[in-house]
């Protein structure tokens, strides 16, 4: 059987066909979209939800299964409450250095030619850089600037400087700041980037032909459309320090200062049996604040969203 031919209609002295409508029904499109997104949520419920769940459940079970609440009880006092407060402590200062940092060479790209190489090289350095973490970031930093490292030794037999004078502190909290502001400055420059360049050149000037400044612009223009962006970035940025944990694993040895190294010695020590779900706690309180940060994130993003319309 031959199918007809589409109908053509005379438009303008020529013949146009009309088009072919699609037999598939709206279930037929539904089923596809469907089957597509298949793979990518066996992907997130394998390796989020179900450990997620899992995470869950053990932080109100004792080590005989039972229900109780002294897991959670304990991460409130003594070196567990700590952690948590160290770990706060290193992901605001590292999101704060990173977001000013980040937001000031992001300005200095934007204000360039948009297509020159000075930009192209900054991006792309920012997209590496920001994933260059774990080992490889910890060994760079301990052979540069570590006990034996080639800029520690230069120092201390060209000008007399020892780095490490006053203590050990790239082991500690010291040194664990300057190596995650290392990788959350490219990510600041790639989250904030776009929020520059979202700035109209219009309304620069439209201030200048009403006769503002610079300052009167950034103060009444650039500032409030820029810092929903900013602020959201910073919590991105303090996420993702918080849930940061090869790079500290690699370069802290001994003791467990913050959160993600004391899940590590519930995982891997032989002298806390008994109290694994203790660690598992610990994960639950890691989920919520980084979920509370994430969620706060999504809140300021859709606020800028209004000023990208």
């Amino acid at each position: 059987m031959v199918a007809p031919a589409p109908v053509t209609t005379a438009v303008g002295g020529g013949a146009k066909a009309s088009p072919r409508h699609d037999n598939r029904g709206p279930s037929s499109k539904s089923f596809l979209a469907w089957l597509v997104v298949v793979p990518f949520l066996a992907y997130v419920g394998t390796f989020l939800v179900y450990p997620t769940a899992l995470v869950l459940a053990g932080s109100f079970q004792d080590s005989d299964g039972g229900f109780t609440l002294a897991n959670l009880a304990d991460l409130t006092r003594g070196a567990y409450l700590r952690a948590f407060l160290r770990s706060v402590e290193l992901s605001a200062i590292t999101a704060l250095l990173g977001a000013v940092f980040g937001a000031l060479l992001s300005w200095a790209v934007a204000v360039g030619d948009r297509e020159g190489l000075p930009r192209r090289a900054v991006v792309a350095g920012a997209g590496v850089l920001a994933q260059f973490g774990g080992v490889p970031l910890a060994f760079a930093f301990l052979a540069t600037i570590g006990f034996q490292g080639f800029v520690t030794q230069f120092l201390r037999d060209s000008f007399g400087i020892d780095l490490f004078a006053t203590g050990a502190w790239l082991f500690e909290l010291p040194g664990l700041t300057l190596v995650y502001t290392f990788f959350q400055i490219p990510l600041m420059v790639i989250v904030f980037l776009p929020a520059l360049d979202g700035l109209r050149p219009q309304w620069r000037e439209a201030m200048d032909s009403l006769g503002g400044s610079s300052w009167t612009y950034w103060r009444h223009v650039g500032g409030p459309v820029l810092m929903p962006a900013f602020l959201g970035a910073l919590l991105l940025l303090f996420a993702n320090a918080f849930s940061a944990y090869a790079t500290a694993a690699a370069l802290v040895s001994q003791g467990s200062p913050i959160v993600p190294l004391q899940i590590r010695g519930f995982l891997t020590g032989e002298v806390l049996l008994g109290r694994e779900n203790l660690g598992k706690a610990l994960g639950l309180g890691m989920v919520v604040v980084v979920g509370v940060a994430m969620g706060l994130y999504a809140v300021v993003q859709r606020r800028f969203a209004r000023w990208q319309r």
